[in-house]
């Protein structure tokens, strides 16, 4: 415990952990541009200037709200010998209880049911990314349309071949393609608002209260949906072990959370300018000419930092559990 302890308090932040944080810790909330913007304005309904700026002002603030302030400031706090993720917050809950006591036995269900929430989420992540970055080459054929699930699969099939060289060997690779991604996806949003700065009222939260409060019958339906911008955020505390807690902060706050707000906004100020929903409106920031580029780009190297979140999720799971036993047993 004592060798943990100094281990986990000696550790300093580097430029290449910070990197490799990039590319693991956000490997899936950096995917969620794709779908989650045209998700969340399909389950809004009618498509107006009203709707699209409420999306945007929703998911800003579940961003600032449930990353930002519900983990980077809060729950990142609650290590566990410099380890973070259910159990590990499950043995700092043992801790302060009575072995037997009802309120333990509570505990016990809870972390249950959180764990198996959470390969739950590591299961369906791998499969949502990877179709979302697959469907953007029908804006290159309309005809691959019939291709895209033959893909998909192929795709997993490969990725989860491909896991027995190693978590170590696959993971190293992340970092810098997703710091690629992720000022892809700032530059590309930074043009849109640009053509149309008027977007960026959407930051003012009365906008999503707005659309709520119009449309109460789809209501919870947008949550649903918005909800798909933060899927993810967990992963900031369950690999907080792998990089400590100053290389995930300091990735989100530098580059992760600002580029993902330029490209929604940016996505927006796109739709605004159109008039009209629009398909994969992350694919149409970016231009013409590159496109095909950028489709074979996302498909090669997006979906590998996502699956790879999902295997790192689960190795760091597996590490908090470990680092549950001994407290669990001098309880």
């Amino acid at each position: 415990m004592r060798a943990t302890q100094a281990v986990n308090g000696a550790r300093r932040w580097s430029l290449s952990a910070v990197v490799g944080a990039t590319g693991i810790v956000y490997g899936d909330i950096g995917t969620s541009p794709l779908y989650a913007m045209e998700e969340s304005l399909n389950a809004a309904g009618a498509f107006n200037t009203e709707a699209v700026l409420g999306v945007l002002s929703l998911i800003f603030w579940s961003l600032a709200i449930s990353v930002t302030l519900k983990y980077v400031s809060v729950i990142m706090r609650a290590d566990n010998d410099g380890e973070g993720g259910i159990l590990a917050l499950f043995a700092l809950a043992k801790r302060g209880l009575i072995a037997g006591s009802a309120w333990s036995r509570v505990v016990i269900v809870l972390a249950l049911a959180g764990t198996a929430f959470f390969f739950c989420d590591a299961l369906i992540t791998p499969a949502i990314s990877v179709l979302g970055a697959v469907e953007g080459l029908e804006l290159l054929d309309p005809g691959f349309e019939r291709a895209v699930i033959p893909v998909t699969l192929g795709v997993l099939t490969g990725l989860f071949a491909y896991q027995r060289r190693g978590t170590a060997r696959v993971a190293s690779l992340f970092g810098p393609v997703m710091v690629v991604w992720f000022v892809a996806l700032a530059a590309t949003g930074t043009i849109a608002i640009g053509r149309n700065p008027h977007v960026l009222v959407a930051v003012d939260p009365l906008y999503g209260i707005a659309l709520l409060s119009h449309r109460p019958d789809v209501a919870l339906a947008i949550i649903g949906a918005v909800f798909l911008a933060v899927t993810g955020g967990e992963a900031l505390y369950a690999d907080m072990g792998h990089f400590g807690k100053e290389p995930v902060r300091i990735a989100w706050f530098a580059l992760v959370w600002p580029a993902l707000i330029i490209n929604y906004y940016g996505q927006g100020a796109l739709l605004l300018e159109a008039g009209k929903p629009i398909s994969h409106p992350l694919y149409l920031l970016v231009p013409p000419s590159l496109l095909p580029w950028v489709s074979c780009e996302v498909i090669r190297i997006l979906v590998f930092p996502s699956w790879a979140g999902s295997l790192i999720w689960s190795v760091g799971l597996l590490r908090s559990s470990t680092a549950s036993c001994a407290p669990c047993h001098r309880a």
